[in-house]
């Protein structure tokens, strides 16, 4: 039996539902696709391979998933910060996006982002945003997986300059890209119940629906927000949506901080994911979403990192870490949310939140060979008792030294190797210029 390739020589830390960890790990995979992942002991011989490598007694673990993005939005990082979020979407995004956003700038955005993703140990994303359609053709050139979302708002465009036309668009766009890469899902992303009409947001799920595709849309992510649909509708974000029949197993709900235990009953029967992103929510001053209480009720959660403009940056591990962290201040329970699921919420939950769940996510036989290598030789991970702590509590993005994804090396030694980081920083460093400080 022979391999395309074989990692050997590290902590397999596998991120299954019985969250098995080898310390004497090996990785075999054919065709992009994981054969064997256990104790190298127990695999089969002979151990026959195009190409191995050495772990060199580093952590293989799965390729992060951030469950939410706006990659384009890199190009806006730390234009408008310490506001709030109302303030900050509309007297400087929009105004912003407005000026400057278009499919060449989108694809400049896109890339600064996939590098950024790659080099900090993501290995696939969910992403929605305008000028999608160049997004897609930036994504597809740096081998990564991805699901990427149209955005649709009852405003003129990027893209889209009649509001009309929003979910048609989205539509086309979507249909462009079914099947075209194995590496690209799209998807439609409404952007909010106050930015999108009753109709839109129905026209747009239907839509989804005929194409077995996510839908996307934030929800419940502030107070204002809470109050200003209670006004209006006599019922919270959720309630509402649930009311124009958009909440099933193929909708994704962004963020879901304001939410109460009936919300949370209705994500949970109607079978929808939640995506949350603690980092941005806690800068904008949005809250802390309850991803505890979804757990126990069974909802699926992925943690993501927002866009780079509220964020500021990609990194899943200070997301996981910070996630863990702040439910155990927050419940005053050392235990809340250990490591393991923190893990697993950005990894293998993350998956499954975003419909991914069956390909990629965790080192599993029958999947995606999404992997990523982390170095243990390293002052901030010595000593090394338990895997999952180190990698929550301890790891940093600079511990990420080989990436993989489908058994492509996309990372070797912290450096990408098919994508020209001179060339994208110097892209966007022209926009930088461009885009000033207009908007701030």
């Amino acid at each position: 039996m022979s391999y395309d390739l074989i990692i050997e020589n590290g902590i397999l830390l596998t991120a299954d539902n019985r969250q098995s960890i080898h310390p004497k790990g090996l990785l075999c995979i054919r065709d992009g696709v994981i054969v064997y992942a256990g104790p190298r002991d127990q695999a089969p011989e002979p151990l026959n391979a195009k190409e191995r490598v050495d772990a060199r007694g580093g952590i293989i673990m799965p390729g992060l998933v951030n469950a939410h993005t706006h990659i384009t939005m890199s190009l806006f990082r730390g234009l408008a910060d310490d506001l709030p979020l109302e303030e900050w979407l509309t007297r400087h995004m929009f105004p912003a996006e407005a000026a400057h956003v278009n499919p060449e700038t989108a694809r400049t955005g896109a890339l600064l982002s996939c590098a950024e993703m790659l080099l900090s140990g993501t290995t696939c994303f969910c992403d929605g945003y305008f000028c999608e359609d160049a997004v897609a053709e930036a994504v597809a050139k740096t081998g990564m997986r991805a699901i990427l979302g149209h955005g649709i708002i009852d405003y003129p465009a990027p893209g889209v300059p009649d509001p009309k036309d929003n979910v048609k668009a989205a539509t086309d766009y979507a249909r462009k890209w079914m099947g075209k890469s194995g590496l690209i899902t799209p998807s439609l992303f409404c952007h909010s119940a106050y930015t999108c009409s009753p109709a839109s947001i129905r026209q747009a799920k239907k839509e989804a629906d005929n194409l077995e595709i996510l839908f996307q849309i934030h929800a419940a992510e502030t107070q204002f927000e809470h109050s200003q649909s209670m006004k209006e509708h006599g019922l919270s974000p959720i309630q509402y949506l649930d009311s124009l029949g958009v909440l099933d197993r193929n909708t994704l709900v962004v963020h879901g901080v304001w939410v109460d235990s009936q919300d949370i009953e209705i994500i949970a029967k109607r079978g929808s994911a939640v995506s949350v992103t603690t980092h941005s929510e806690m800068k904008l001053a949005s809250g802390v979403a309850p991803i505890p209480a979804y757990l126990n009720a069974g909802v699926r959660v992925g943690l993501g990192t927002d866009g780079p403009a509220s964020k500021n940056n990609h990194d899943m591990f200070r997301e996981m870490s910070l996630t863990a962290k702040i439910h155990k201040a927050l419940s005053l329970d050392p235990t809340e949310l250990d490591a393991s699921t923190a893990i697993a919420l950005a990894s293998r939950m993350a998956a499954e939140a975003i419909g991914l769940g069956a390909i990629t996510g965790s080192l599993e036989p029958g999947k995606k060979a999404d992997l990523i290598i982390l170095d243990t030789n390293a002052p901030n991970m010595t000593p090394l008792y338990h895997p999952e702590s180190a990698v929550v509590y301890a790891a940093s993005t600079d511990n990420v030294r080989q990436v993989f994804v489908e058994g492509k090396c996309l990372v070797r030694d912290g450096r990408l190797t098919s994508m020209d980081m001179d060339k994208i920083l110097a892209q966007a460093k022209i926009l930088e210029q461009s885009i000033g400080g207009k908007g701030a």
